[in-house]
């Protein structure tokens, strides 16, 4: 297996997302000078994928209101990784932050899109390993 800096998988990521990769909920708002809009979860889950560590959930606010949840990364040694921080624009607020046991496999409503985005990485990166599994 080919060891990738952290480095290597932010660039690979961020080269590959897409409007075709953003969660459905956002698609209609995703623009490609935005691209890591709607892309936190499975993002996240493909940092999972090769570094490890937990995952972590926290919900989104605007002006008060709940506008669905974030996700990232917390990876061994307790640093937290978040790549698509920079989606929120608008002021937007994260809170209630909590670690979450991986799903075993995708998410089941981003099945499609989470495949589709881990086998772009690839193609920039080449084979990543197996997908860790929840307890």
């Amino acid at each position: 297996m080919t060891p990738w800096s952290l480095l290597d998988l932010d660039r690979a990521l961020r080269s590959v997302w897409a409007a075709d990769t953003c969660s459905p909920d956002d698609q209609a708002d995703w623009r490609p000078d935005n691209p890591a809009w709607g892309h936190c979860d499975i993002t996240a889950l493909v940092v999972n994928d090769v570094f490890g560590g937990d995952l972590v959930v926290g919900e989104v606010f605007l002006d008060g209101s709940q506008h669905g949840f974030h996700w990232w990364n917390r990876l061994a040694g307790g640093v937290e990784l978040d790549l698509t921080r920079e989606q929120f624009t608008c002021g937007q607020v994260i809170t209630a932050a909590r670690v979450v046991v991986r799903p075993p496999g995708p998410l089941p409503r981003r099945r499609e899109q989470y495949l589709l985005l881990r086998e772009r990485v690839i193609g920039r990166l080449g084979p990543l390993p197996e997908p860790v599994r929840g307890g």
